[in-house]
């Protein structure tokens, strides 16, 4: 939101700097995001007088003048506008000045072998207003050689921020209010006059909607002139806040908007038949809005309407075709109250976005609408002219003020500085709040944000002054200190470091995705679908954190990387049964691209597969505690995955710790990604907790006495028997003595049975106190073979 120092100043009596205003803005929580200085801009321009005005020589529509600039010799200056002429006077700029329009830096040159020394200045070049078909004409009394920005009372604009739970300031009126509550100056209060009505409102006003409109209040004025153009000072007033001028009845509802943060509406008197209803729109029913487009409406909308139509979408967009004219003779004006869920939803609904819609949503003061009416229509008056008819009232607004029993000595407790009793009722008294002789503090309807009484606090705490409560330091207790992450929040802290470590970029994506990015991995569960998302390509909750990696994936590769080894750390959402939110913490790797690049010695590139996938989830999965020997290989990755090149790691058959492999190429479509693609997605949460008290010291390593042994065996399996399954029946045969096990050699072909394969295990053996006899190791191989034949494997001869 912006606004002129000069606005400011008309709500706040004041001597404060630019600076000072700004510091206290930040203290009391509405952030300055920028000040801008327009007479910055405007430097290097000033009032000339046009002494002669003679045709160029050679050029018909451009004239050469000489003018006054106050100081020395008069310039010569080429000009084309059709109003410069000799006796007026304008802004000249001077050479070295920059046109803020468009940036050009004026010079003294040539034009059409004229010399020129500088330029006359339009209002749209200095950025003052749309009006570009001649120069600038000031008063006959505008003193030559004065800078135009003194002259033209150039204001420092303010840019700042305003949070949602302050609709209050969303008008230059209630920040005003608060900077004198902090001590920055005093208030002016307005007092809107009496209006002087002629005769009863002659359009029927009623609410057929109170849900959605508890009150609309409306009057007409007949006999206006729209032609005339609004005042120089509103103009002023409007443009910093970033407005552009219309006419004199829009400028004065923008205005009214801006100045109290009341969003009100004019209608054309003579575009309206029938009575003005706030009513429901009707399924399917259409309005051709102010923005010059169409929106189809449903019966969850409010609308305002007469017997033709919809004319309104209420407290957002008026419509195009009863907008006021510069024929307008007679008006409707209409003060509303409107349910600010109401307008929230349907907002989102239709995507439209307003000034009013934003000040509606969050809530309007519903105290104000009389007062709002009556600021309106003196304005209108005052500029346009007219009679008011008198006020016609349907429904009321909220009017039951929240009281709060406070006490003063929560503001200690609570903020941590100490403020005197009468000081803190002079700052909730200055803010508008009531505080009778038992702190029961009534609030001004328009705080809607207030609920209770550490609320309260807050506002007596950040008028009071943010900076003046005194850091603190925590109680610590004696001793060594405890630790303060949880053993999930360890798990995720190691597995985190291991990746980084294992060569891998960490990266951070989005919880929120496009509904069909979701769907594709959501394996026919049910989305969590926002119903207020940050934009409509935001909209579900990520079932996966594949398919965030899959877009960094893209995003790299189209800006050429060769190689993309990227994991994240988050959660994924999905819904349980009973419908409830469900975290899951989940470890995600994408590998795409090649894992080695082409070169002399490796000749073609080498490009990641399915065995890389599963040495990650592997590897991961032991730095997170699992317990790596005992799980099992098997199929059913998701479809989403390769069928053929892809699996799960899981702990039992039932209790899935990970899955890994090549993505399927209908994945790799869906995201725009070119192959291959492997990923692995580990589930931090389905992986025990291990037993017993946890240290945090390793146990001491003692290497063994005696020199390990080793002994190779060779068997005939089934072709499609797994040979984890085949290791780990090696590995349980003999637990005591058996080490480990590895497959170095997998053939199938001429000598082996059709239907099997030959797979070659090394089995390590580790002796105790004493070295194995041959009785021993016989037995050990003994039963090696047999727990390989329950697998349905034979020794090979």
């Amino acid at each position: 939101m912006k606004f002129s120092l000069e606005w400011l100043k008309y709500f706040l009596e004041t001597d404060a700097t630019v600076e000072e205003i700004a510091a206290s803005l930040n203290a009391i929580g509405i952030e300055v995001e920028e000040i801008d200085d327009p007479a910055e801009k405007l430097e290097g321009f000033r009032v000339a007088e046009v002494l002669t005005a003679k045709k160029h020589p050679d050029a018909d529509k451009l004239q050469v003048l000489t003018v006054n600039t106050g100081e020395g010799d008069p310039l010569q200056v080429v000009c084309g506008a059709p109003n410069a002429r000799a006796g007026m006077k304008g802004v000249l700029g001077l050479p070295g000045a920059e046109v803020p329009a468009n940036g050009m830096k004026l010079k003294k040159s040539a034009i059409r072998g004229v010399e020129s020394n500088g330029m006359m200045c339009s209002v749209r070049e200095l950025e003052l207003g749309d009006e570009h078909d001649g120069i600038i004409e000031l008063p006959e009394d505008a003193p030559v050689g004065q800078t135009f920005a003194e002259y033209h009372n150039a204001s420092p604009v303010f840019d700042v921020a305003i949070t949602a739970n302050r609709p209050d300031c969303m008008g230059v009126y209630g920040i005003a209010r608060d900077l004198a509550a902090a001590g920055l100056g005093t208030f002016k209060l307005i007092e809107p006059g009496a209006i002087e009505a002629k005769g009863a409102c002659p359009v029927d006003i009623r609410i057929d909607d109170p849900e959605g409109c508890p009150a609309f209040y409306g009057r007409v004025i007949k006999g206006v002139d729209n032609t005339v153009p609004s005042p120089d000072w509103m103009q002023k007033r409007l443009i910093a806040a970033g407005q552009r001028p219309i006419s004199a009845i829009v400028d004065i509802t923008n205005y009214v908007m801006l100045a109290f943060g009341r969003p009100t509406h004019a209608y054309d008197l003579a575009k309206l038949s029938g009575a003005v209803v706030a009513r429901r729109a009707k399924d399917g029913e259409k309005v051709l809005a102010l923005n010059e487009k169409t929106y189809t409406l449903d019966s969850t909308m409010t609308v305002i309407a007469d017997d033709n139509g919809v004319h309104d979408v209420a407290g957002i967009m008026g419509g195009e075709h009863s907008g006021v004219q510069p024929e307008t003779t007679d008006v409707l004006l209409e003060v509303a109250y409107f349910n600010p869920e109401a307008i929230g939803v349907t907002g989102r609904k239709l995507g439209l976005a307003s000034d009013a819609r934003t000040r509606f949503e969050r809530g309007v003061d519903p105290a104000f609408l009389d007062d709002g009416l009556s600021i309106l229509t003196s304005l209108i008056q005052r500029v346009c002219g007219g009679e008011a008819s008198e006020v016609v009232r349907a429904g009321s607004p909220p009017s039951e003020p929240k009281v709060i029993a406070f006490d003063p000595a929560m503001t200690v407790r609570l903020g941590g500085v100490e403020v005197a009793e009468d000081e803190q009722k002079r700052i909730l008294e200055s803010l508008d709040f009531a505080v009778d002789s038992a702190w029961n503090v009534t609030c001004p309807l328009r705080r809607h944000d207030i609920e209770g009484p550490a609320d309260l606090v807050e506002e007596v705490v950040r008028i009071y002054g943010l900076d003046k409560v005194e850091s603190v330091a925590l109680p610590r207790a004696d001793g060594v200190a405890r630790p303060t992450s949880s053993p999930d929040q360890l798990r995720e802290r190691r597995v985190r470091r291991a990746a980084a470590a294992r060569g891998l970029h960490e990266a951070v994506t989005w919880s929120f995705l496009p509904t069909d990015e979701a769907e594709h991995f959501a394996d026919g569960q049910p989305l969590w679908v926002l119903d207020n998302p940050i934009s409509e390509d935001m909209k579900a909750m990520r079932p996966s954190l594949l398919p965030g990696l899959l877009s960094a994936a893209k995003r790299n590769a189209d800006r050429g990387a060769s190689s993309l080894r990227v994991f994240e750390v988050g959660r994924r959402y999905l819904r349980s049964a009973d419908g409830s939110s469900d975290e899951h913490p989940t470890l995600a790797v994408l590998l795409a691209g090649e894992k080695t690049g082409r070169g002399w010695k490796s000749g073609k590139a080498v490009p990641f597969d399915a065995y890389d996938a599963k040495g990650e989830a592997e590897a991961l999965l032991a730095e997170a505690g699992a317990p790596v020997a005992n799980l099992m290989v098997m199929g059913d990755a998701g479809p989403q995955f390769h069928p053929g090149q892809s699996g799960t790691l899981r702990l039992g058959p039932k209790n899935v710790l990970a899955r890994f492999g090549a993505l399927h190429p209908a994945t790799l479509d869906a995201f725009d990604v070119d192959g291959p693609v492997v990923a692995v997605e580990i589930y931090l949460d389905a992986i025990p907790a291990k037993k017993g008290k946890q240290g945090f010291a390793k146990p001491h390593y003692a290497p063994p006495a005696l020199q390990a042994v080793k002994r190779d065996f060779a068997f005939l399996v089934p072709a499609e028997l797994p040979a984890s399954d085949l290791l780990r029946a090696v590995k349980g045969a003999d637990k005591a003595n058996i080490v480990d096990a590895s497959v170095f050699d997998v053939f199938a072909g001429q000598g082996v049975p059709e239907g099997k394969k030959s797979v070659a295990v090394e089995v390590t053996l580790q002796p105790g106190e004493k070295s194995y006899k041959d009785d021993e190791l016989k037995a050990i191989s003994d039963a090696v073979v047999a727990a390989a034949a329950k697998q349905g494997a034979e020794l090979r001869g």
